[in-house]
């Protein structure tokens, strides 16, 4: 069949007949493929290709944010740091003078208290206000970052922040790569790093993470670092009652809930242990530790239970509780 365009209406096929456009078996498939066309039904637009479709996914990751239990200081400041960067890509796009200023970041604050949950959501929130062009989030401590031999620190730091490239990297525990001294390899890795955070500025946004005392004296082991660094994000302890609801949220993801006498016990337990909201293995670690450990201590109790309702499948009761922390102290089975 000849080339030609594809006929919008019957009309045209039987035109183009006449003239000798076309042959009969040509009309006659045109015919059936425009009736094709007309039957199938009409695809609707994707998300993605509608002019509103950036800023939902904006404010579904701000709403994720938002979601997370606590850290009031820490979501004003993501908060306002996402209207920063709007009003200054708005500001370009109207011809004027726009500054991007820097976001490479210091968290600070105890494990578990959210900052690697808060470092992928704004590694995310960047790609979808195009600051980022890929949003991924490179977790890496001082040994992702430090070799054994001379050159091999270098190596190492170059193939990390080539995978960081489009994203987010989160060096966890930073004043590590700082405590050899001078000869320590680890100097070197802040070096690299330090040169690729200026380097690559609109491909990269590093977060260094760590306790609050430790960070300050990392600062000031290189002077590249505090000049590249505006930002610092702080996130607390957990209070006791943010346990809770941190505990409720993840029982209720895996489809159980605390019994009203499972509430108070965890609430007893919480106000009684302050080895739970606080320290190396405290705060959300802490809890998701207690909450996992009471699910299989909740499964031993019923797996002889053939009759178990529903109800009973999902109850986290005082007894399962009491018997995890029992066994997370050391003094249970």
């Amino acid at each position: 069949m000849a080339r030609v365009r594809q006929p919008e209406r019957m009309e045209e096929i039987s035109h183009w007949l006449r003239e000798g456009r076309i042959t009969p078996a040509d009309a006659l498939q045109m015919a059936i493929e425009l009736r094709r066309r007309r039957t199938a039904p009409r695809a609707q637009p994707r998300p993605a290709e509608t002019e509103q479709d950036p800023d939902r996914r904006v404010q579904a990751v701000i709403a994720e944010l938002e979601r997370m239990v606590g850290l009031g200081q820490v979501k004003a400041l993501v908060r306002e740091l996402q209207a920063y960067i709007a009003i200054q890509l708005r500001r370009a796009k109207a011809g004027l003078a726009s500054e991007p200023g820097s976001l490479h970041m210091i968290f600070t604050g105890n494990p578990g208290t959210g900052k690697t949950t808060v470092a992928r959501l704004l590694g995310r929130l960047f790609k979808e206000m195009g600051v980022l062009p890929k949003g991924h989030t490179v977790e890496v401590e001082r040994a992702d970052l430090v070799g054994e031999y001379i050159g091999h620190t270098a190596q190492r730091t170059r193939d990390v922040v080539r995978r960081a490239l489009g994203g987010l990297l989160l060096v966890d525990e930073a004043y590590a790569l700082a405590r050899g001294g001078e000869k320590d390899f680890g100097k070197e890795a802040i070096d690299h790093l330090v040169r690729a955070m200026e380097e690559h500025r609109g491909e990269l946004v590093v977060i260094f993470a760590g306790y609050p005392d430790e960070m300050a004296w990392f600062l000031r082991q290189n002077p590249g670092l505090r000049s590249r660094i505006a930002l610092t994000l702080h996130f607390p302890d957990y209070t006791a009652e943010e346990l809770i609801a941190i505990a409720e949220q993840m029982l209720e993801q895996r489809d159980y809930r605390l019994t009203p006498d499972g509430k108070a016990a965890l609430r007893q337990i919480l106000y009684g242990n302050p080895w739970l909201t606080a320290g190396e293995n405290g705060n959300a670690r802490a809890v998701r530790n207690l909450v996992e450990r009471a699910i299989r201590r909740q499964a031993l109790r019923l797996v002889d239970r053939s009759d178990a309702s529903r109800a009973e499948l999902m109850a986290i009761t005082r007894a399962d509780l009491e018997s995890a922390v029992a066994a997370m102290a050391g003094v249970g089975p």
